[in-house]
């Protein structure tokens, strides 16, 4: 099939997604020629599978549908892919084109629904415009920003045959799409740009590193580290922005969030946005004085924030000019600098109190009991340390605080856009894209509840991936409703934020041949998460937390 060879010379290896008419043979003739397909229970999952691994190996992600509603349900992994800036191909086959505006099984304009989410969007209306479509959508997809692109291979098409000779001639012309850390990608900056930027910092009474997931994607670690150290510059990373320096590093302001925020003067923000994550760059979390330092793909982000400096261009290439500037005027601020030490100073306040908080055993469970007993157990591993995956509004946001991410890309949450739903699909993609390493999902109910289904998936590939849930009957915890909510002609019927109290999500994990623990008490969670740390099979931990822990919409319950 010509659409394989096509996906095999542009460098594919994994395909996620759910078969169907009309792509059942194009999945099955890539596992001929060593492609893998991973067959998810919902393209939704899949998709968001897809954007992971993007992430994670710096190359597209590749994610399959069928026609029309598969289309529809894939754009969850698409958009996703977008909104964060990850590389992502998704091949959706359409119908017949002959029977375009009949009412054919299926049918939707494929190209117009994705139009949103893309930065190219291709469609081979004969076999001979295959290779080009699908060279064109894999190196776009990597070009400036990354993001998604799309391809749409009619049922009619995918039915026509080719000559071998002619084949070979368009296969040819096939690119490989090379991870973006082996790219040789531009900076747009100039060398006056790097030079007005050393001078902010150095000028600089209380200078501040920001760092986010884009700096991860481009695998900016070792640029960014050597940076920071030179200058002795404070450094805080966004939630998948952890690791990129590990956060027990001694210029890690993270304990100190808000201080740094809030008096920084100059800040150099490297592979992050100033959206909601970052309060907009705006007071009161920032001074209304702060000039800062953009380094970032997109032109549009720089015109939006009009920083004081634009550095547009790849992360790691960006700092390793940095770096190389930095030599003819080198600066340091000193571990004694009233700035370092202040922030010091704060995040060792702040840690000291979370410690007093954490060494308490509260039964029924609160948060911070059983994120404390599984971050030490991730502690006890070593390195390579596991991968987490976190969602869910008060599980995924107190459990920001208490898990500590020492390597880079070990951190997969709802991210940009707050996905609820991304679980199952990231953790499978994390397992796949980095053989034997474990994956641990810190799952709240809701979130889970998704994606939940995936366990099948995780348990046919015999993936090593522990899923931990923290249960606490529902969205927020359960039916959380005063008296005068519960009034009315409806006021027995249950409560919109309510699950069933007390599910067992354990035994799902059981049924599909997983290991299933279902733990109320500490000594209980040690032994499970010990236990299924070791096996590395796939597992599922079913933390019962009092419905009453945390709070309504996590911290943006002002927004609710």
């Amino acid at each position: 099939m010509l659409a394989v060879k096509a996906l095999a010379a542009a460098g594919v290896e994994t395909m996620y997604g759910v078969v169907g008419i009309p792509v059942t043979s194009l999945a099955t003739y890539a596992m001929k020629v060593g492609i893998k397909f991973i067959a998810f229970r919902n393209e939704q999952s899949a998709g968001y599978a897809a954007s992971a691994a993007g992430f994670l190996t710096g190359k597209p992600g590749v994610l399959l549908t069928v026609s029309g509603p598969g289309c529809v349900h894939g754009l969850a992994g698409l958009s996703n892919a977008m909104i964060n800036t990850w590389p992502l191909v998704m091949i959706s086959g359409s119908c017949t084109q002959k029977d375009i505006g009949k009412g054919d099984f299926q049918e939707l304009d494929q190209m117009e629904a994705v139009k949103p989410f893309v930065k190219y969007s291709g469609k081979a209306s004969q076999i001979s415009e295959v290779p080009e479509v699908v060279s064109k959508a894999f190196q776009v997809a990597l070009e400036d920003q990354p993001g998604g692109t799309y391809i749409d291979l009619p049922s009619d098409v995918l039915h026509e045959n080719i000559s071998v000779e002619e084949a070979e001639k368009l296969l040819a012309g096939v690119k490989a799409a090379k991870p973006m850390f082996s790219r040789e990608l531009e900076c747009h900056c100039s060398e006056s740009d790097i030079q007005e930027a050393l001078s902010l910092l150095h000028k600089a009474e209380k200078p501040l590193v920001v760092f986010g997931k884009g700096a991860a994607l481009s695998r900016a670690e070792g640029a960014i580290k050597q940076f920071v150290e030179r200058s002795g510059i404070p450094f805080l990373a966004t939630p998948m922005g952890k690791g990129v320096i590990s956060d027990t590093h001694h210029l890690s302001a993270g304990a100190a969030r808000s201080l740094a925020l809030r008096e920084s003067d100059v800040a150099l923000v490297i592979g992050a946005r100033l959206n909601w994550l970052l309060h907009f760059g705006e007071p009161p979390q920032w001074s209304d004085s702060v000039k800062f330092i953009l380094v970032n793909t997109s032109k549009e982000e720089m015109e939006l924030r009009r920083p004081a400096v634009k550095l547009v261009g790849d992360a790691r290439m960006v700092m390793t000019d940095l770096n190389k500037q930095w030599k003819d005027s080198p600066f340091s601020l000193g571990d004694k600098h009233p700035w370092v030490e202040k922030l010091k100073n704060k995040a060792s306040d702040s840690v000291e109190k979370m410690a007093a908080r954490l060494k308490q055993d509260v039964v029924p469970f609160n948060f911070l009991t059983p994120l404390r007993i599984i971050r030490d157990a991730i502690s006890s591993l070593g390195s390579p340390t596991p991968i987490l995956v976190s969602e869910g509004a008060n599980t995924m946001d107190i459990g920001r605080t208490v898990f500590q991410q020492l390597e880079p890309r070990t951190r997969l949450d709802a991210g940009t856009w707050g996905t609820m739903g991304i679980g199952m699909g990231y953790a499978i993609a994390a397992a796949v894209e980095s053989p034997g390493r474990l994956v641990v999902a810190v799952e709240g109910d809701s979130g889970f509840g998704f994606s939940g289904f995936e366990l099948e998936t995780i348990v046919r590939y015999n993936l090593p991936i522990v899923v931990i849930i923290f249960n606490n009957d529902g969205v927020y915890g359960g039916d959380r409703r005063t008296p005068e909510d519960k009034e009315g002609p409806l006021k027995d019927f249950p409560a919109p934020t309510s699950f069933i109290p007390c599910a067992r999500y354990d035994k799902v994990m059981e049924a599909f041949g997983g290991s299933g623990y279902f733990v109320k008490e500490p000594k209980e969670l040690e032994s499970a998460v010990n236990e299924a740390f070791a096996s590395k099979k796939p597992a599922l931990i079913n933390v019962r937390i009092d419905p009453f822990a945390g709070s309504e919409s996590g911290r943006m319950h002002h927004k609710n």
